[in-house]
């Protein structure tokens, strides 16, 4: 399989516009938008627009930036109504953990009950 870069990364496209989107929320560091193929009836992908291939990758210098990830998305839950009746926030690391785009996301599920 091919290595991706930023400069063909989808997420990348998306955070610097070249991917139209709907944004729920957007600064310089973080975009939010609905997950294209949901697994809930309210699927978020929380995206930093630091090209990061997965958890795995890494660097002490990138903790802000995964603190800020949570709590964006905390915010998100509770502007949209649903911090309340809970919701879950997903990290996939490889192919094997699940993780199908080579860059750093968040995912927030929410709106349905989950099973263990």
């Amino acid at each position: 399989m091919r290595q991706m870069n930023a400069s063909d990364c989808v997420f990348c496209k998306i955070c610097s516009r070249e991917v139209p989107t709907d944004f729920l929320y957007q600064d310089r560091d973080l975009v939010v938008f609905p997950d294209l193929h949901p697994k809930a009836p309210t699927h978020w992908l929380i995206v930093p627009c630091k090209h990061i291939k997965s958890v795995n990758e890494l660097a002490e210098e990138d903790s802000a930036l995964v603190g800020k990830m949570f709590l964006v998305a905390k915010k998100m839950a509770e502007q949209k109504g649903i911090a309340a009746d809970g919701y879950k926030l997903i990290f996939n690391v490889g192919r094997g953990g699940g993780q199908m785009i080579d860059h750093l996301h968040l995912h927030l599920l929410a709106g349905k009950k989950f099973e263990e």
